[in-house]
């Protein structure tokens, strides 16, 4: 058998190994299309699509590293990695507006970052530890959403009612 075959060969998994990747990715892509459709139906910048490529890039990247069978060291940095780029990724979301003195983008930023830390989390078969920080991430983004959108029109008012005094 030639050298190519039998590097094929050997890189073709067992049934087992197909079901338990394949459950790890498609965690992650519902990860990814529950925030991801959040935020798109929010009218975000960075929505479905954003969120389900993170997701599934994060999740890939760490199967990939667990099933390469690197040491817990050697995935830790590999997560310490994702982390640190899916930083860099989010800073790109955030603007300061000069004019108007405000900054924007901070929460689609930190959704990303949570998008891929749950995508980690699923990568490695923790499927509730992924599923728990989704819900509660849907939590901050609706329920408290809406409590911040009510703070803010309220100090917004009171601003205006000293302006005019």
């Amino acid at each position: 058998m030639s050298p190519a075959l039998q590097e094929l060969a050997r890189s073709v998994p067992q049934a087992d190994e197909v079901v338990r990747v394949a459950l790890r990715m498609m965690a992650a892509l519902i990860i990814g299309t529950v925030i991801g459709l959040q935020r798109e139906l929010s009218h975000k910048p960075a929505g479905l699509r954003t969120h389900l490529l993170v997701a599934l890039g994060t999740a890939l990247l760490v199967v990939a590293a667990v099933n390469a069978g690197m040491q817990s060291a050697d995935v830790s940095r590999v997560i310490q990695g994702l982390i640190t780029g899916i930083g860099f990724l989010g800073g790109g979301t955030i603007l300061k507006l000069t004019q108007e003195h405000e900054i924007r983008g901070l929460t689609t930023a930190a959704g990303i970052w949570l998008t891929a830390a749950a995508s980690v989390a699923a990568g490695l078969g923790k499927f509730a530890d992924a599923f728990i920080g989704v819900f509660f991430a849907l939590i901050v983004l609706t329920a408290v959403g809406k409590l911040d959108g009510h703070l803010r029109d309220r100090n917004e008012r009171e601003s205006s009612d000293r302006h005019r005094l």
